[in-house]
């Protein structure tokens, strides 16, 4: 009976462990071909870092690839601005939010940038909120920051506008990638 040889190696690609083991050896077999074979596609990074660097890096590379892209327009300080203002909003942002019979109001605050912050965000995304029809979007500046009352009459619309709450609401219509390109180009972001 001939021996049989096990090999046994264990790889770690892009955080995902991957195992290959070889469990019959054959004379004249080559090894290298037999493990190329094994190897899964290659691992290649999505996220080219922090979460701003990486919108920025995914607009430049969209920008680079289009032949007809103005360059005399381009704006990513511009972007980078809106991005910033992103991140403090999420991360800097103190909000009361009353449950109301009809939906949510939401009181936001906080430090001078954050105020200013609220006051270009809160105004500008409740009238992207507001071409949804089933709900009523109103933001108000207020002397500490913003205020966002979304309602609605649908029971369940409710629901989904309590379950969003605030940063939901915020976070929510799914237009954000075309308005950060718009950006990006140097066109009005808020025409859309």
């Amino acid at each position: 009976m001939k021996p049989q040889i096990f090999v046994v190696a264990t790889a770690v690609i892009g955080w995902t462990p991957i195992a290959f083991a070889e469990t019959d050896h054959q004379p004249g077999m080559d090894h290298a071909a037999h493990m190329q074979m094994q190897r899964p596609p290659d691992r290649t990074l999505t996220e080219p870092g922090q979460g701003a660097f990486a919108a920025l890096s995914e607009a430049v590379r969209v920008l680079e690839a289009d032949p007809d892209t103005d360059w005399t327009k381009v704006d990513l300080a511009g972007l980078r601005a809106h991005l910033l203002d992103m991140d403090r909003l999420v991360t800097d942002t103190a909000v009361t939010e009353t449950m109301l019979s009809d939906g949510i109001l939401a009181v936001a605050t906080g430090d001078d940038a954050t105020i200013a912050t609220l006051r270009r965000m809160v105004p500008a995304h409740a009238a992207q909120l507001g071409r949804d029809d089933r709900w009523r979007v109103l933001a108000t500046e207020t002397d500490t920051g913003a205020e966002l009352r979304v309602t609605s009459s649908d029971p369940a619309v409710v629901a989904r506008i309590k379950g969003l709450g605030f940063f939901g609401l915020m976070a929510s219509q799914d237009h954000h990638r075309g308005h950060h390109m718009m950006m990006a180009r140097g066109e009005d972001a808020h025409a859309h």
